[in-house]
């Protein structure tokens, strides 16, 4: 495993490499106040058959915390270009892209401008929209996320502590819970602010119609923050996709269920184009 530094994209973001060069590369993307620590369950079982590129979102983990610019970062569109820049700096084509939470729309982006750059997208517990519509259910209420946003704002480290729980759904492993919250609390509450409002605020839903690379959606059996109708809806929409529900609950499975997931992400990785 190896970090690669320097001021370019690859320094920005924190990647490091795994596993087998030459093979096909899985880059996997974490989801809102997370880093690249998330995936270490699941990541050493992939490194045993592809190239793995982990990374941090510019803002998070140890990504470079001064190339984060709040108009750049306000919505989506500058978290995907991050990732198509990543994948030219690494020269990869072909890329099997894994996105956790709001990652996964960040791929959805990235592929639908991008798609020769992509061999497949797996969308691990995906929502391209967090509130409700006519017609749409994406779990929250408009006054909800505007309460959710609000108490980020005002006290950071408790909205941390109250959420993670919520978010990581396995009241019986509470370790899961804490470390969920200690990474909430390892990013700068600026940057965590802003990119809660870039992540729960966006509308993705017309973009999912422009994927045209092969799509997984993996779908935990319960999840308050994308719960089962989102990812039916994400299915729904995106041509030719496939739709596998883990037997997992809460919205983190490659914490709560790794080797369901690993599982499942690996077939998919491995299984004909």
């Amino acid at each position: 495993m190896r970090a690669m530094g320097g001021s370019n994209a690859r320094g920005r973001n924190n990647v490091v490499l795994m596993g087998r060069a030459g093979r096909p590369a899985v880059m996997l993307a974490n989801g809102f106040g997370c880093d690249q620590n998330m995936w270490r369950l699941v990541a050493p079982g992939l490194a045993r058959d592809f190239r793995v590129v982990l990374f941090d979102h510019v803002g998070s983990g140890r990504s470079e915390l001064s190339a984060w610019r709040p108009e750049q970062y306000a919505t989506l569109d500058g978290y995907a270009d991050d990732v198509l820049r990543i994948c030219r700096e690494l020269q990869l084509r072909q890329v099997i892209f894994v996105g956790h939470s709001v990652s996964a729309m960040m791929g959805v982006l990235a592929a639908a401008r991008e798609p020769e750059q992509f061999g497949k997208l797996i969308l691990l517990c995906p929502s391209p929209r967090y509130v409700d519509d006519t017609g749409y259910r994406g779990g929250f209420s408009r006054p909800d996320i505007d309460e959710l946003l609000e108490s980020l704002d005002s006290n950071y480290l408790g909205w941390s502590a109250a959420m993670a729980p919520v978010i990581m759904g396995n009241p019986g492993r509470p370790e899961l819970a804490e470390e969920l919250a200690n990474s909430f609390c390892r990013t700068d509450p600026q940057i965590a602010r802003a990119f809660a409002r870039t992540t729960f605020l966006s509308d993705n839903r017309a973009d999912l119609a422009r994927v045209t690379v092969p799509t997984l959606v993996l779908q935990c059996s319960r999840d308050v923050i994308a719960p089962p109708e989102v990812g039916a809806f994400v299915h729904a929409q995106i041509p030719g996709s496939s739709l596998v529900i883990l037997p997992a609950t809460g919205h983190c499975p490659q914490l709560s269920a790794p080797e369901a997931t690993l599982g499942a992400i690996a077939a998919f990785a491995a299984g004909p184009p």
